[in-house]
C-alpha cells in the first residue's frame, strides 16, 4: 500500500497567508516563508501555495514569493493561482515549484491540462476542484468559491483525468474550515471514479479526521491549513498517531 501524505496548504492574500470557513471571513494566519520552514522543519510531506485571489483580481501568481519560499523548502512543492497558461506554468516551474495547481483556468479552458501535461508531464499537473452542494448535487465552484458551474462532481473529475490532470486536489467547500471532519462521501464519489490520485481537503479539525479519511476512503493524500498554522496539531505529533493506528504514513 502507497503511504499517505500529509500537506500543510498556504492559502495566499496580499502576501499573507489566510483562513477563512466555507471560503468566507479571511483571518491572517502567519508569513507564509516562516510557515514553509516551520512544515519542513515538523515533517510535511509536501507544501501546497494557492494565490487564492490571483484569479479574481486578474493577475499573475506571487512569483517572488514562490520563489522565495521555493529556495527554504527541500519537499514537493504546489503552486496554484492565477495560472491561465502554459507560459504562466514554466515561469512557476522554474522559480522552483514542483507542481502547478489549476481550478478556474482549468474549467474555462480544459485544453490547457493537456498543454501544460504535454509541455511538463502529467505528474506536474494537479487540478484543484472545489465543490459544493447545490440542489443536493456536488457542483463544481470556480473563482475562489464564488462562481457556481452547473458542472457535476464525478463528471468533471473522470474528464480532468482524461486531459492529463496527474492529481487531484478535492475541497469540499461545505466542510471547509468547520473542522467537523472531511467529507468522506464526495471524497469517496471522486477517489472511486478516477485512477490517479487525490488529495482530500476540507474540514479537518482533529487527528481522528485524517484517520477516518484515510481508513474510509482510498486518497493518497489529506491537505489542512488551519490547524497547523495555528499549533492546534503538530505535524509529528500527527504522524505518530496515524503510525499508532497502522495508517501508512511516511
Amino acid at each position: 500500500m502507497l503511504k499517505k501524505r500529509i500537506i500543510p496548504c498556504l492559502d495566499i492574500k496580499d502576501g499573507r497567508v489566510v483562513k477563512g470557513i466555507n471560503f468566507l471571513g479571511l483571518n491572517d494566519a502567519g508569513n507564509p516563508i516562516e510557515l514553509a520552514a516551520k512544515y519542513v522543519k515538523d515533517g510535511a510531506d509536501e507544501l501546497v501555495f494557492l494565490d487564492i485571489t490571483a484569479t479574481l483580481e486578474k493577475r499573475k501568481t506571487l512569483v517572488e514569493l514562490v520563489r522565495t519560499i521555493a529556495k527554504e523548502i527541500n519537499i514537493p512543492f504546489t503552486v496554484g493561482g492565477g495560472i491561465a497558461t502554459v507560459l504562466d506554468a514554466e515561469i512557476l516551474i522554474n522559480s522552483g515549484a514542483d507542481k502547478i495547481s489549476l481550478n478556474t483556468a482549468a474549467v474555462r479552458n480544459p485544453e490547457l491540462i493537456s498543454e501544460i501535461a504535454h509541455k511538463m508531464g502529467s505528474q506536474a499537473v494537479v487540478v484543484a476542484i472545489d465543490t459544493k452542494l447545490v440542489n443536493n448535487t456536488n457542483e463544481v465552484i470556480i473563482n475562489a468559491g464564488k462562481t457556481t458551474t452547473g458542472i457535476e462532481l464525478g463528471s468533471w473529475a473522470r474528464y480532468v483525468e482524461q486531459m492529463g490532470a496527474g492529481e487531484i486536489l478535492l475541497t469540499s467547500m461545505n466542510q471547509d474550515g468547520t473542522k467537523k471532519g472531511f467529507d468522506i462521501a464526495t471524497i469517496n464519489a471522486v477517489s472511486n471514479a478516477v485512477n490517479i490520485p487525490v488529495i482530500a481537503s476540507g474540514g479537518a479539525g482533529n487527528k481522528e479526521h485524517f484517520k477516518d479519511v484515510f481508513s474510509k476512503t482510498n486518497v493518497t493524500a489529506a491537505l489542512a491549513a488551519s490547524i497547523f498554522h495555528y499549533d492546534e496539531i503538530t505535524l509529528s505529533e500527527l504522524k505518530y498517531y496515524l503510525k499508532e493506528q497502522n495508517i501508512p504514513i511516511r
